[in-house]
């Protein structure tokens, strides 16, 4: 099974959006079924096979999320990042600017769905697949 090392040495090889595919690919081969990263304060809980979890603390100060999520704003803010206009931090605090509380990575789906402060899915966005 991953070690939380191993989640972070694979964050690290991530420049921007346009290196997410390739970084997924990467973590769902170590064994990584999905992860909850918070938009809030940077924390993740990673998921493997029967119950296994790992987490990673807090990476910067907590963050106000905006009440209102706007999906429109949101899938303008992934366009540019995925185009590799925005670095992870500024990515974040315009995710928190649309109403992003979290995001989900299933691995099994290939999905990332960002969620609101209450849970709600805004946006399910589908994680391409990479040849390497």
């Amino acid at each position: 099974m991953f070690t939380l090392q191993q989640m972070q040495a694979a964050h690290a090889q991530v420049k921007s959006g346009a290196d997410f595919p390739l970084y997924i690919q990467t973590i769902k081969r170590l064994g990584l079924k999905r992860y909850v990263y918070s938009v809030i304060d940077g924390s993740t809980i990673y998921y493997g096979d029967n119950g296994y979890q790992v987490s990673a603390s807090a990476i910067y100060e907590p963050k106000m999320i905006n009440a209102e999520a706007s999906p429109n704003e949101l899938r303008q803010v992934i366009t540019i990042h995925q185009q590799g206009q925005t670095d992870f931090n500024t990515f974040c605090e315009q995710a928190a600017a649309a109403g992003v509380k979290q995001w989900v990575i299933d691995t099994d789906h290939m999905l990332c769905i960002y969620e609101d402060l209450s849970g709600n899915d805004i946006l399910a966005e589908p994680i391409p697949f990479i040849a390497y």
